[in-house]
């Protein structure tokens, strides 16, 4: 039977990997026991690793050079890992001939459902309301006329920044509720976008007609510092930006900047650059800044579902049967 072994963070995989997927393991991929193998651990002692075919692990995954896989994994065929980016590990086992799998399609599920209920609050104005409304009489009465302006759901206009797993997941619970969709995917093709019940604009005219907009673009190069202040500055009055993407995406000192400028607008932040934001940043005194602890992913009993998916991935692989979630060097160019 193939030996399989957990890499990474003790404390991440006990949360991610449940006794019982961890049961089933150990009765079809030959995990042996429950240990988790750090980086420093195998490279002080290959014998642990060096029969191993299958490594599982998640969020804590280390970063290998192609030098330290040909020590630790001379057999390895695949990695398993139950979270979301491989960014930070998988080229270089991916240039090793070594299969990566991720359970990024899990982990985009809770972010979707995350997404779109800030969507559907952010078009009735309910952040604005509910600040206003908070301070005193004449706040709750001023929230009366501040929440008649807003257009509530139906038929009101959503930008998505990203086509990708978790953009598709909110497009397609969006429709739901009848609301129009415009997206911003230079890699996605006008005729998907129809099938998928989008329109395909660019970037300003999303940002100028959308009264909520939603980033999810793949973090990588090309896509730092796109969300600047000379598109956040055109979004319509009482708009709301949310980003569950990455930090690095937005220039924070021209979201800042628009946010002390048009106190209209809110924004709607589970991501910053830095993560935290630094302890002097306006983005936790704007009272039309709304932060979260990069919560949006899986948490909770939500994590199980990553682990699972890798469980059923590695029965099909093992298997020679088609895989749904494996990751290959092109994808590592657009993958967020």
């Amino acid at each position: 039977m193939s030996k399989s072994i957990f890499v990474g963070s003790e404390s991440n995989i006990a949360r991610v990997y449940s006794d019982e997927v961890t049961k089933k393991l150990a009765d079809c991929a030959g995990l042996d026991d429950k240990t988790v193998y750090t980086k420093e651990s195998l490279l002080a002692d290959t014998s642990f690793s060096e029969d191993a075919e299958y490594v599982f692990s998640t969020w804590g995954m280390p970063h290998f050079t192609k030098a330290e896989i040909e020590k630790c994994f001379p057999k390895l065929k695949g990695v398993f890992y139950a979270a979301g980016t491989v960014q930070g590990f998988a080229r270089e086992f991916l240039e090793s001939n070594v299969q990566v799998f991720s359970a990024w399609a899990a982990n985009a599920v809770p972010v979707a459902e995350y997404v779109t209920s800030q969507i559907i609050l952010a078009n009735k104005g309910f952040f604005r309301v509910a600040s206003e409304c908070s301070g005193s009489r004449k706040g709750y009465d001023l929230a009366r006329s501040t929440f008649a302006a807003y257009p509530g759901n139906y038929g009101c206009r959503v930008g998505i920044i990203g086509a990708g797993i978790i953009g598709r997941m909110v497009i397609e619970s969006l429709k739901a509720h009848k609301i129009d969709v415009c997206v911003y995917d230079p890699f996605l093709p006008e005729d998907k976008a129809e099938q998928m019940g989008a329109i395909k604009c660019s970037l300003k005219e999303l940002f100028e007609s959308c009264i909520t907009v939603s980033n999810h673009v793949a973090n990588n190069p090309q896509t730092v510092g796109m969300i600047n202040y000379s598109f956040l500055s055109r979004l319509p009055q009482g708009a709301s930006f949310i980003n569950t993407g990455r930090g690095a995406q937005v220039v924070e000192a021209d979201l800042i900047r628009v946010m002390t400028e048009r106190p209209d607008l809110t924004a709607v932040l589970d991501v910053t650059l830095p993560e935290p934001p630094e302890e002097t940043s306006a983005l936790y005194s704007l009272k039309n800044v709304i932060l979260t602890p990069h919560m949006a992913g899986s948490s909770g009993l939500e994590v199980i579902r990553m682990s699972e998916y890798m469980l059923e991935e590695y029965k099909s692989f093992s298997k020679g049967e088609p895989t749904r979630y494996s990751v290959s060097l092109k994808m590592l160019e657009t993958m967020a």
